[in-house]
């Protein structure tokens, strides 16, 4: 008798009709243009008829908009929908439980931080439960080139937004970072001395969206406890961080 996979085991409640749905929306957004029903068809390997159903409906309900020439483009519904719970309120409300969970089991404080015109904020923040802990006020804007969420959000950034993130920064504090910040995107977190506080170590990891974008970093300002012979190493805590960021992060959307 064969064995389930682990993939008939995630697929055991397939929707086909859902699927064909969500199929069109994404395929639409990730077009630069309306796209023909036969265009559809083919770029999802479906029958003409079965992508007609689902367009007619798609239409009818609002999500997808018909033109004069008989093409097919997403309407704004879509983002209605997103905009009616704010995204950050939404990303907080799910990060402050694995925050508070992180903060419990290493011993060390937690920040959120996210991106706010180009500006990164701390928007989230759990003190360690400790008599000892450093702590970044939420509404703080930190350093971008020498911090360890700065750097996260650098390394996962297109040139363009790069170079927004740099700007004004001055420039003996950008030079050489190239090297650095390959080596962030290889390992998919920063680990560096604090260039702040004497003894703090920054840990940082990036948070992704569904677009496999860096939509948030979760950071520790590990410090070393002497009082406390099985507290977790940097090491150790670095792990967990990377845990959480893992439970929020959105999975990647594969691209057509």
């Amino acid at each position: 008798m064969q064995m389930p996979t682990l993939e008939d085991e995630n697929d055991k409640y397939r929707a086909p009709a859902l699927d064909k749905g969500l199929d069109i929306l994404e395929l639409l957004a990730s077009s630069e243009g309306a796209m023909s029903q036969s265009e559809i068809a083919k770029a999802l390997d479906r029958s003409a008829g079965e992508i007609f159903r689902m367009l007619d409906r798609l239409v009818r309900r609002g999500y997808v908009r018909r033109t004069g020439e008989d093409r097919y483009t997403l309407t704004l519904k879509l983002f209605e929908l997103a905009h009616q719970t704010p995204p950050m309120k939404r990303l907080i409300g799910e990060a402050l439980p694995l925050m508070h969970a992180f903060a419990q089991d290493a011993g060390q404080a937690c920040h959120l931080v996210a991106s706010d015109r180009n500006r990164l904020v701390v928007v989230a923040q759990v003190d360690s439960p400790g008599y000892w802990s450093v702590a970044i006020r939420v509404g703080t804007r930190i350093s971008v080139p020498d911090t360890g969420s700065g750097q996260v959000f650098l390394a996962f950034s297109s040139p363009a937004d790069r170079a927004r993130l740099l700007d004004g920064s001055p420039l003996e504090e950008t030079a050489g970072m190239e090297a650095r910040l390959a080596q962030i995107r290889a390992n998919k977190f920063a680990k560096m001395a604090s260039r702040q506080i004497p003894a703090v170590t920054n840990l940082a990891v990036p948070v992704f969206g569904s677009l496999g974008t860096v939509i948030a970093a979760l950071s520790c300002p590990f410090i070393n406890r002497l009082d406390t012979v099985d507290a977790p190493d940097a090491d150790a805590a670095l792990e967990m961080l990377k845990s959480a960021a893992a439970s929020l992060s959105a999975p990647v959307i594969s691209a057509f």
